[in-house]
C-alpha cells in the first residue's frame, strides 16, 4: 500500500535570517509550508525532515576545496557576489539541508513513486563555483548519488525553470547515465549558455498556450528516446506572467497545467518523480509562494488519480 498522503519534505530552516529588501525571496519557503497547511496538502502524516546533509555525498559531485571554502566563510568577494547571497552560518545550514531535502525527495519518490520538496532546484550552481542564488547543485549531487549507488540506472533531469540549468548541464556535458534537459526562454539569464545537453528554447512572451504545445510536442518523444527509470523535475515558477525575472507569461492555470502535464506523463510510463520548486521571484513573497504550491496541488491531484501509484514500494524510511 502506499501512504494516503503524498511525501512532502521540508525543514524549517529553509527560510533564515536574511537582510530586508534582498532580491532573492528567502522567506518564500516557510510560507510556501503555511499556504499548503491552509490547503490541508501539508501535514503532520506526510512531512519528511531531511537529516544534516553527508559531505562525502556533496564532495562526489562537487568540487571538495569550494565546498571546504563555502562552509568556512572563505569564498571572494567575487564569488559572493555572483551567487548573490550574503554568507552566514545560517546560509551554510539551509544550503546544506536544502541539498540533503532533494536526496530525501529522492528516496521517498523511489518508494511511493513520487514525491516533492517544498525547496531546491538551484541549478546554476557549477562543480567549482556557485552563480545566481545557487551555491550548490542540488539535482546534480542527488541524481549523482542515485547512480552511484546503483539505485537508478539513468536519471532524466527534466527542467522547466525559465533561466536555463547551465549548472546542471555543466556537471553532465556527457554522462551516460544522466541527462539534463532544459525548457527555458533563450533571452534570459545566463548570458552564456551551456551548449551540451538537451536544450529547449521557449520563445519571450510565450503564453500558456505556446509553452504547453512545445512541452507536449518534446517530452514524450524524450521519454521515449531516454528509458530513464528515474525522474527530476524541476518547477520554476519564473515562468510566471508577473514573475520579475521571467520574460514568460504563463497564468496560474498554465503552471498548474504543465506540472499535472509533466508529472502524469512521467508517471504513466512508470517512472519514479522527484519535484523541486525552482526559482520564483516577486517583492510580494506570498505571492511567489502560492505559484510554487501550483506544483504541490497538481501532484496532489496526480497522486490521487494515477494507477500507477499503487505499483511503487512500500517505503522502509
Amino acid at each position: 500500500m502506499t501512504p494516503a498522503l503524498l511525501p512532502l519534505v521540508f525543514h524549517p530552516h529553509y527560510s533564515i535570517p536574511f537582510p530586508a529588501g534582498h532580491r532573492f525571496p528567502m522567506h518564500k519557503f516557510r510560507l510556501l509550508a503555511d499556504t499548503l497547511r491552509e490547503q490541508g496538502i501539508l501535514t503532520s502524516e506526510n512531512e519528511y525532515q531531511p537529516e544534516p546533509l553527508s559531505l562525502a555525498v556533496l564532495m562526489a559531485a562537487h568540487d571538495k576545496q569550494y565546498v571546504h571554502r563555502f562552509i568556512r566563510g572563505e569564498l571572494t568577494a567575487k564569488e559572493e557576489k555572483d551567487i548573490g547571497l550574503p554568507w552566514s552560518e545560517w546560509l551554510v545550514e539551509r544550503t546544506l539541508r536544502a541539498v540533503s531535502g532533494t536526496i530525501l525527495t529522492s528516496q521517498l519518490a523511489l518508494q511511493h513513486g513520487l514525491a516533492c520538496h517544498l525547496a531546491g532546484g538551484t541549478h546554476h550552481a557549477h562543480p567549482a563555483h556557485g552563480a545566481g542564488f545557487c551555491i550548490f547543485n542540488d539535482l546534480a549531487v542527488a541524481a549523482l548519488n542515485l547512480v552511484n549507488t546503483k539505485q537508478a540506472k539513468k536519471v532524466l533531469i527534466l527542467d522547466c525553470d525559465v533561466h536555463q540549468g547551465d549548472g546542471t548541464i555543466a556537471f553532465f556535458p556527457d554522462h551516460p547515465n544522466i541527462v539534463p534537459v532544459s525548457w527555458h526562454c533563450e533571452e534570459n539569464y545566463p548570458n552564456v549558455k551551456q551548449t551540451a545537453g538537451i536544450n529547449i528554447a521557449i520563445p519571450k512572451g510565450a503564453t500558456d498556450e505556446t509553452y504547453l504545445e512545445i512541452l507536449k510536442d518534446t517530452l514524450p518523444t524524450l521519454l521515449a528516446e531516454h528509458r530513464a527509470d528515474f525522474i527530476f523535475y524541476d518547477a520554476g515558477v519564473d515562468v510566471h506572467q508577473e514573475d520579475r525575472l521571467g520574460y514568460v507569461k504563463l497564468s496560474d492555470q498554465g503552471v498548474l497545467a504543465r506540472d499535472t502535464y509533466v508529472i502524469k506523463t512521467c508517471l504513466d510510463q512508470g517512472i519514479p518523480t522527484a519535484c523541486v520548486i525552482g526559482g520564483g521571484y516577486d517583492r510580494e513573497e506570498d505571492k511567489v509562494a502560492w505559484r510554487h504550491s501550483l506544483l504541490h496541488q497538481a501532484a496532489q491531484q496526480v497522486w490521487h488519480a494515477h494507477p500507477k501509484i499503487k505499483g511503487f514500494r512500500k517505503p522502509s524510511l
